[in-house]
C-alpha cells in the first residue's frame, strides 16, 4: 500500500466537476442586456430550469421564456452529481402520505418510475448523448446492521408501491455475479435506474431549449425574486411568472435564506482502471451502486472504465455558505479513498484524476415541493435531497401544467403546494447539522466494528433530524 496519495499528473481539485472537464467548458452565453420583459422568467439553468423551459416551449411555442444563470448552464448540482437517474423519490413517501394518504404517495412513486424513462426518451428524441445506460441500481449491505435495515426497509417499499418487478433481493452470490464488493452480504436491485454523464445532459438540454427559442442569460446573478420580476446586477427581468429553480443556491436569494439548506456532497474519480483490475471487480453491466451506511456513498462505473465515488464530506458550512470553487477537503478525499479500498481492494491504489464538491437543497422536512402562486405568478421547485436527476424532470412537467393552468394528474401529486417551516437560525443550524453527521459517522464505525444491529446513535440522529 502506498504511503502517499496516488494522483494522476493532471489531477484537479474543484473548479468544475470531472464531468465538465471531460466534455470541455462551454462557450459563455451573453448576460442579460438590461431591463427586459418576458412571459416566463426562470432563475437557474440547472436541470429544473432547463426542463421547465423545455416543456413550456414544447407546450406553447409562442411563450417568451428567459432562463437566468449566475455562472453557466449546469454549473451547480446538475453538472456535479453522481449520474444517478433513479426512481427513488425526492422525499419521504410516509410524509407525503401523512397529508394526502397512501394512494397518493404510491401514485407519486409510480410516476417516478415513469420519469426515468421520460428522461431517457427525451434525450434520445432530441439527440442528447448523455451516455445513458439503463442497467439498474444496487443497494448493497456490507455488514449485519446494514443487511437488517435493508430487509426491514423492504416491507416499507412494498407498501409504497415497489412491486416484485420493481425491487429484487439478491444474496451474496447473486450480487457477485454483477459486481464483487468486498464484504458484501446481500443487496437489493431495481431496474428503474440508469447511469448518465450529468454535464452532457445539462449541456444538451441547454442547447435544445436554445434551439427552441428560449433565451439563456449566463453570468447573470439574481439577487431577489419578486412578484413579476427577477432582479439582477445587469437589470430586471419582468414576467407574469417567475420561477425559482436554484436548489442549493436558494439561500443566497433575498428573503429565502432559511428555505433550503445547502448540503455539500463530494466526489472522486479514478484514472481508467486496467482490464486485470476489472476482471477482479466485475461490474460489467454498469449498475449504479450505493451502500447501506448512514453516511452513504454512491458509485458508478464510467464508460471509459473509471470508478466514481461520492459521499458527504463537510456536509454544511456556517451561515449556509457555499464554496464556489467546489474544492474537496483532504480529509474528505481520504474518506472516499478508504471507501474505494474497502469495497474494491484491487483498485484501492488507483490514481485519482479529479475531486470536486457541489451543493444540493434540503428542506426542513426532507421532502421536495413544487408550487406556483396563482395570485403573484411566483413559483418554485426544489429540495430534492439528492434525488434530483429524475425528480427535476417530473417537477418541470408539473410546473408546466401549473403555469399553463392545466388540471392534470401531475398537478394533483402530493408534493404540489407543500409548505414547510424554514431551517433554524444560526448557530443552531450549523451545530445541529454538523452534530448529526458526526453521529452518523460514529454509528457507521460501530457497525463496521462488529455491532449486531443499527447503532442507537443513528436512531437518535434520525429522530432529531426528521429523516
Amino acid at each position: 500500500m502506498t504511503t502517499t496519495e496516488p494522483l494522476t499528473r493532471d489531477f484537479t481539485d474543484g473548479e468544475v466537476s470531472f464531468w465538465h472537464r471531460q466534455i470541455g467548458m462551454p462557450t459563455a452565453r451573453p448576460a442579460l442586456p438590461g431591463d427586459r420583459s418576458f412571459d416566463v422568467v426562470i432563475v437557474g439553468a440547472g436541470y429544473t430550469g432547463l426542463w421547465t423551459a423545455y416543456y413550456l416551449k414544447k407546450a406553447q411555442p409562442d411563450l417568451r421564456i428567459a432562463v437566468l444563470e449566475a455562472r453557466f448552464a449546469g454549473f451547480g448540482a446538475s453538472g456535479r452529481n453522481g449520474g444517478w437517474l433513479s426512481a427513488e423519490p425526492p422525499g419521504q413517501l410516509r410524509r407525503y402520505a401523512a397529508v394526502h394518504g397512501w394512494p397518493a404517495a404510491i401514485g407519486f412513486q409510480k410516476t417516478m418510475f415513469g420519469a426515468v424513462d421520460e428522461v431517457i426518451d427525451v434525450a434520445a428524441a432530441e439527440g442528447i448523448d448523455a451516455e445513458v445506460q439503463k442497467s439498474g441500481l444496487l443497494h448493497v449491505a456490507t455488514n449485519e446492521p446494514q443487511e437488517k435495515r435493508l430487509r426491514e426497509h423492504l416491507a416499507h417499499l412494498r407498501h409504497a408501491g415497489w412491486g416484485a418487478e420493481d425491487l429484487v433481493e439478491l444474496d451474496a452470490t447473486e450480487l457477485s455475479d454483477r459486481v464483487r464488493i468486498a464484504g458484501a452480504r446481500s443487496a437489493q436491485f431495481s431496474p428503474h435506474a440508469a447511469r448518465i454523464q450529468p454535464a452532457k445532459l445539462a449541456a444538451g438540454l441547454a442547447d435544445v431549449v436554445t434551439r427552441l427559442g428560449v433565451q439563456i442569460f449566463e453570468n447573470t446573478l439574481v439577487t431577489e425574486i419578486r412578484p413579476g420580476a427577477a432582479v439582477t446586477e445587469h437589470g430586471t427581468a419582468r414576467a407574469e411568472h417567475v420561477i425559482r429553480a436554484t436548489e442549493g443556491f436558494t439561500a443566497d436569494l433575498k428573503g429565502d435564506h432559511r428555505k433550503l439548506l445547502p448540503m455539500n456532497s463530494s466526489m472522486i474519480v479514478t484514472e481508467p482502471l486496467p482490464d486485470d483490475v476489472w476482471a477482479q471487480i466485475g461490474w460489467q453491466s454498469g449498475e449504479l451502486v450505493g451502500d447501506g451506511a448512514h453516511s452513504f456513498c454512491y458509485m458508478q462505473r464510467t464508460p471509459d472504465g473509471r470508478v466514481v465515488i461520492g459521499g458527504r464530506g463537510i456536509p454544511y458550512r456556517f451561515g449556509s455558505g457555499i464554496d464556489s470553487r467546489g474544492e474537496t477537503h483532504p480529509t474528505t478525499r481520504k474518506q472516499l479513498r478508504e471507501v474505494l479500498r474497502q469495497y474494491f481492494p484491487a483498485a484501492g491504489d488507483a490514481a485519482l484524476d479529479h475531486a470536486w464538491s457541489g451543493v444540493l437543497g434540503v428542506p426542513r422536512d426532507w421532502c421536495a415541493s413544487v408550487h406556483v402562486d396563482p395570485s403573484t405568478g411566483v413559483g418554485w421547485a426544489g429540495g430534492y435531497v439528492g434525488h434530483g436527476v429524475t425528480g427535476t424532470n417530473l417537477a418541470a412537467r408539473t410546473l408546466r401544467d401549473l403555469i399553463l393552468k392545466r388540471d392534470t394528474e401531475l398537478t394533483a401529486l402530493p408534493w404540489v403546494d407543500r409548505r414547510v417551516r424554514g431551517w433554524e437560525p444560526e448557530p443552531f443550524r450549523w451545530v445541529g447539522v454538523r452534530s448529526l453527521y458526526v453521529a452518523y459517522r460514529a454509528a457507521d464505525r460501530r457497525e463496521f466494528g462488529g455491532a449486531r444491529g443499527t447503532s442507537a446513535i443513528a436512531r437518535v440522529a434520525n429522530r432529531i433530524s426528521g429523516r
